[in-house]
């Protein structure tokens, strides 16, 4: 029998249904993506949707979406031909999702937690097993899950001092939901210990899914194949967020990037010869942004070259990364990567993805999303740390200068990268395990390597 509690969660959510609703509108302004199947959300479906007894997988946005690609494709590895459901919350993650989709697939929009519409989505599509990534965890879907008896499982799971902050405040709704899951596979020892704090079942330390991904050989040749024709080296502010591309503008304002550059006294170069010596680009994390900071470049008195519009940059422009999906062209340009949501206190985004690459990266102080990340990429040797804008660009300038080091920086960050794989592996084969021990039909025609399972927290 349901608590006091979750059914009164379950009234709000209801009574909020019509905000959510104009919240939607709202975003589908700038986001065009926002207005297609709204009432999926909602948990009513087009006739044409079909799908029954597939696994769920839930990616709620771009970079759970890159990271339920690694699963799905390892998924079908050890299982060929196994139905996927994949649901997301974000136009992004909706976009880059509709490209793993193949025959027997569905996609749909994760439905929002009240039990009208998770009920109804459970009724129509009724899966086997349920993926979420990372950290998607919602009260109404567990419990009904539970009550189902649909295992529902949280992979490549990731939990950081400040949401587990905001989970113990809302104790009497997250543990509830933590508790409920059949099965979390954690990405640090860190995150287990937090999780295990609020209920979870960790049935393993598997690592990050994201070190698996292979980055895409075409647009890595297509960067070394530019950077022979690009005049100068370039460092590249990559996934930055609000706040951090103006950071980055006013520190090369100050150091003279806007300014004639006056001749060199003797050997001693200025710091705007050296700026201007550098072609810098800017990569926004998110897509809505692009028009935004390019407005913002050229009213700091830079002229901007988009990605979108321009082959290669001219001399005197900053580059405006404009575009979904090339990251991998992005670091295979850049001599140096400055890493986005580091400089704010955000959490930072994903170091992997440049180490895959062999792009060396400077990174600012907050990395508290991808702490263990951070540090093995610092024990590495393949990335360096410091405490503001105007330090990480100097660091920068310095490696730019400096090809021994920073060569020796990418190989670091290669190495990095392929002794942290097998996560994919590990994950698919456990999820493949516990669908199995709940229909045995599904995976009876692939057997599954026990000996591939990392030992459980104890």
């Amino acid at each position: 029998m349901r608590s006091l509690l979750l059914r009164l969660y379950g009234a709000f959510t209801t009574a909020v249904q019509p905000l959510v609703r104009r919240k939607l509108r709202r975003r589908a302004v700038a986001e065009p993506g926002y207005a297609v199947a709204v009432e999926e959300r909602f948990g009513h479906y087009d006739d044409a949707i079909t799908g029954e007894g597939q696994c769920w997988v839930h990616a709620v946005s771009l970079g759970e979406t890159r990271a339920a690609a690694i699963l799905i494709a390892e998924l079908r590895r050890q299982y060929p031909g196994i139905p996927i459901l994949l649901t997301h919350g974000t136009a992004t993650g909706r976009e880059e999702g509709a490209k793993l989709l193949e025959s027997g697939d569905t996609q749909v929009w994760q439905p929002w937690d009240t039990p009208g519409a998770v009920a109804r989505f459970l009724d129509r599509f009724q899966p086997r097993i349920g993926v979420l990534m990372e950290t998607e965890v919602w009260p109404e879907m567990a419990a009904a899950c539970a009550e189902r008896r649909i295992p529902l499982v949280l992979a490549n799971a990731r939990l950081n001092e400040k949401s587990l902050a905001a989970a113990e405040r809302l104790g009497w709704l997250a543990r509830p939901a933590y508790s409920a899951l059949a099965a979390v596979w954690a990405q640090t020892e860190a995150d287990a210990h937090r999780l295990v704090s609020l209920g979870a079942k960790v049935a393993g330390i598997y690592g990050n899914l994201k070190f698996d991904a292979s980055p895409d050989a075409r647009q890595l040749n297509a960067a070394v194949a530019l950077r022979e024709r690009l005049p100068r080296p370039m460092v590249v502010l990559a996934s930055s967020r609000d706040g951090e591309e103006r950071m980055l503008l006013d520190v090369l304002k100050r150091f003279g990037a806007t300014s004639p550059v006056p001749p060199e006294q003797g050997a001693v170069r200025s710091i705007a010869k050296r700026v201007h010596d550098v072609q810098w680009m800017i990569v926004p994390r998110h897509p809505q942004r692009f028009d935004e900071v390019a407005a913002l470049i050229e009213s700091q008195g830079f002229a901007v070259a988009r990605r979108s519009a321009a082959g290669e940059p001219a001399e005197a422009e900053i580059w405006l990364g404009d575009s979904l999906g090339e990251m991998a062209l992005y670091y295979g340009l850049a001599d140096v990567a400055l890493l986005g949501g580091s400089f704010e206190p955000l959490g930072g985004q994903n170091l992997i993805e440049p180490a895959a690459c062999g792009c060396p990266v400077v990174m600012g102080p907050s990395t508290f999303n991808f702490a263990e990340a951070a540090q093995l990429s610092l024990a590495a040797g393949a990335s360096l740390r410091v405490e503001n804008m105007e330090q990480a660009v100097t660091a920068a300038l310095k490696l730019v200068e400096n090809p021994e080091r920073r060569a020796a920086m990418a190989e670091a960050a290669l190495a990095f990268s392929s002794s942290n794989r097998g996560a994919a592996e590990r994950t698919a084969a456990a999820v493949l395990a516990i669908a199995q021990a709940a229909d045995p039909v599904v995976t009876e025609s692939a057997p599954l390597d026990d000996s591939r399972a990392e030992p459980t927290l104890e």
